[in-house]
C-alpha cells in the first residue's frame, strides 16, 4: 500500500509539473496584476511554438507600464522566432519614449535584426560618444609635416542604423578631411597657429552622409611636427639628377672612346693602303722599264726627288734637347 501511494503521488507531482509548465498560473497571475491582458490558452500555445512565455510577458508588463501602446504580443512572438531579441528592442522602445526620439517598434525590430544593438544605438542617442582617431600624418604645401590626432564627438542616427556606415567609415572620412586640410595649409605654422581651421573644414565637408552616426563637434586633440619632407624629396632629386648626369658623361666617355678607337683603326688601314701601295711602285717602275716606258734619267730625277723629301722631313721634325747635366 505504501509503495502505490508513492507511486501514485510521483504521477500526481509529474502530472502537475508538466501541467504548470505548460499553463504558468504565477505567470498569468503576475501579467493579469499589472495590468497585462493575457489568456492562459495564449500562454499555453506560446509553448507550443517554442515561445518562452516569461520573456513575452515581461516585455508586455515593461511596454504597458511605460505607457507604449503600440507594443503587441504578437509582435513580440514573431520578432522572437525571427531571431531578434526581444528585451533590447523594448528597452529601447521605452529608453527613446522617455528621450522624446521617434522610434517606431518596426524601426527597432529591423535595427535589431540587422545586427546592431537597438538599446545601445538609443543610448549613443542621449549621450554623444566620443571616438579618437589614430594619427594622421599631413604634408603642408611648404613641405613640412605634421602629425595630427583628433576627437570625433558623434551621436547614432537612428533613422540611417540599418544600412548606415560603421565607425570606420567616420575615422577614414575624418583623415581623408584633415589630410585634405592640412595638404591646402600654405605653412604648418599656419595650421599651428589655429588648429581649429581643421575642424571648420572638416565639418563643412558632411563626413557623416550615409552612416550610421551624426557627427556634433571634431576637435583637435594634438598636433606634432614631423620630418621636412619638401628638403627630403629635393635631395632626393638632386640625387636622380645628378646620377643621371653621371650616367649622361659616362655615356658620352664611352662614345668617344669608341669613335677615337674607330679613327686609330681606320688610320691603321689607311697606312697600311699606302704601304701597300708604296711597295707596288717598284713593280710598276720595273714594268715600265721592261716597256720602255721609263727611262735613266727619269729614274735619276726621282731618286733625287725622293731623296730631297727625305732631306725636307728629317729638316722639319724638332730637334731634341740635350739631356741636363
Amino acid at each position: 500500500m505504501d509503495y502505490i501511494s508513492i507511486v501514485l503521488f510521483a504521477v500526481i507531482v509529474i502530472c502537475l509539473a508538466i501541467f504548470f509548465h505548460y499553463v504558468p498560473l504565477l505567470l498569468w497571475f503576475s501579467a493579469t496584476v499589472s495590468g497585462v491582458r493575457i489568456s492562459l490558452l495564449q500562454l499555453f500555445l506560446m509553448r507550443i511554438r517554442n515561445v518562452p512565455p516569461k520573456v513575452i510577458v515581461q516585455a508586455l508588463i515593461e511596454a504597458h507600464k511605460a505607457g507604449l501602446t503600440q507594443v503587441r504580443r504578437d509582435d513580440l512572438e514573431a520578432h522572437y522566432l525571427a531571431g531578434g531579441h526581444v528585451y533590447n528592442v523594448v528597452h529601447a522602445l521605452v529608453s527613446a519614449n522617455k528621450a522624446n526620439i521617434n522610434l517606431t517598434f518596426q524601426m527597432a525590430t529591423a535595427i535589431d535584426l540587422a545586427g546592431r544593438d537597438v538599446f545601445e544605438a538609443v543610448q549613443m542617442s542621449v549621450n554623444p560618444k566620443v571616438i579618437d582617431t589614430p594619427p594622421v600624418t599631413a604634408v603642408a604645401k611648404n613641405g613640412i609635416q605634421l602629425i595630427a590626432k583628433a576627437r570625433v564627438t558623434v551621436r547614432a542616427n537612428i533613422r540611417q542604423l540599418v544600412g548606415g556606415a560603421g565607425e570606420e567609415t567616420v575615422l577614414a572620412r575624418v583623415g581623408e578631411g584633415i589630410v585634405s586640410s592640412i595638404g591646402s595649409a600654405e605653412s604648418h605654422e599656419s595650421v599651428l597657429e589655429n588648429p581649429d581651421s581643421i575642424s571648420k573644414v572638416v565639418l563643412a565637408k558632411g563626413l557623416d552622409a550615409g552612416t550610421a552616426f551624426e557627427i556634433l563637434s571634431i576637435d583637435i586633440a594634438d598636433i606634432d611636427v614631423g620630418k621636412n619632407i619638401g628638403a627630403a624629396l629635393q635631395m632626393d632629386q638632386a640625387n636622380a639628377d645628378k646620377n643621371i648626369a653621371q650616367a649622361k658623361a659616362e655615356e658620352r666617355r664611352a662614345m668617344a672612346v669608341a669613335l677615337e678607337q674607330e679613327m686609330k683603326a681606320k688610320a691603321q688601314e689607311a697606312r697600311a693602303r699606302v704601304i701597300e701601295a708604296e711597295a707596288e711602285v717598284p713593280k710598276a717602275m720595273a714594268e715600265a722599264f721592261r716597256n720602255g716606258n721609263l727611262g735613266i734619267m727619269d729614274y735619276a730625277r726621282y731618286q733625287n726627288l725622293q731623296a730631297d723629301t727625305t732631306m725636307r722631313q728629317s729638316i722639319a721634325k724638332p730637334t731634341e734637347s740635350a739631356p741636363k747635366k
